[in-house]
């Protein structure tokens, strides 16, 4: 015979069950539900992501940053996970100078030239691109395997090349790799002549 103590028991198990299996479906909807937005092409290839400090120094990009530095960065700057097939970035002849810079954080993308395919890993000279490099001439820029992308403004780019963080290594070794596919034409972006008196003192 089922004693009150039992029953109670039982009843609390089956509650806790319960709680459980609410909390998950909760997550499950909240991760499935995610809302995607249109990448380069207007597709709905692009779902906001949340970017992690541990992650974030451990991808080649960054890890020459201090920690204050990293998180500025997150603080600074949106990632997407991207769907194989994401059209992260388009180049034409109406872009500008300004253009954003686009950090392969994880994956793989390709950019798509002349007919020509050039294929990159986030520990490539290609891990960053921006149209800006282009100059002027079509390109496309596409995830060929699904991929994390970090978008950075020119402008935040600069204040922070202009802070002193890491990151001239990788613009001047990408900026020889896309001078390669375009040709010579567009400047490498570098720390202005305020260098590190960039008076937000980021990263500090």
């Amino acid at each position: 015979m089922e004693t009150p103590r039992k029953k109670g028991l039982a009843q609390w198990h089956r509650r806790l069950g319960t709680l459980a299996l609410a909390l998950l479906t909760a997550l499950g909807a909240a991760s499935c539900g995610a809302k995607r937005e249109f990448d380069a092409e207007q597709n709905m290839t692009m779902t906001p992501s949340i970017t992690y400090l541990h992650l974030l120094k451990n991808t080649p990009f960054f890890t020459a940053l201090s920690t204050a530095q990293l998180q500025w960065v997150i603080d600074h700057s949106r990632e997407w996970a991207a769907d194989k097939g994401a059209v992260i970035a388009k180049c034409d002849s109406a872009n500008r100078s300004d253009v954003d810079y686009w950090i392969l954080l994880d994956g793989a993308w390709q950019l798509q030239h002349d007919d020509r395919t050039f294929a990159s890993g986030h520990a490539d000279s290609g891990k960053w691109f921006s149209a800006a490099e282009s100059n002027g001439q079509q390109c496309v820029l596409m995830a060929t395997e699904h991929s994390y992308v970090m978008r950075i403004r020119r402008a935040e780019m600069q204040a922070m090349l202009d802070d002193g963080f890491a990151f001239q290594p990788h613009m001047e070794s990408g900026a020889q790799y896309y001078q390669s596919i375009f040709g010579r034409g567009t400047a490498v972006l570098a720390p202005s002549s305020q260098g590190g008196n960039h008076p937000r003192s980021l990263g500090r």
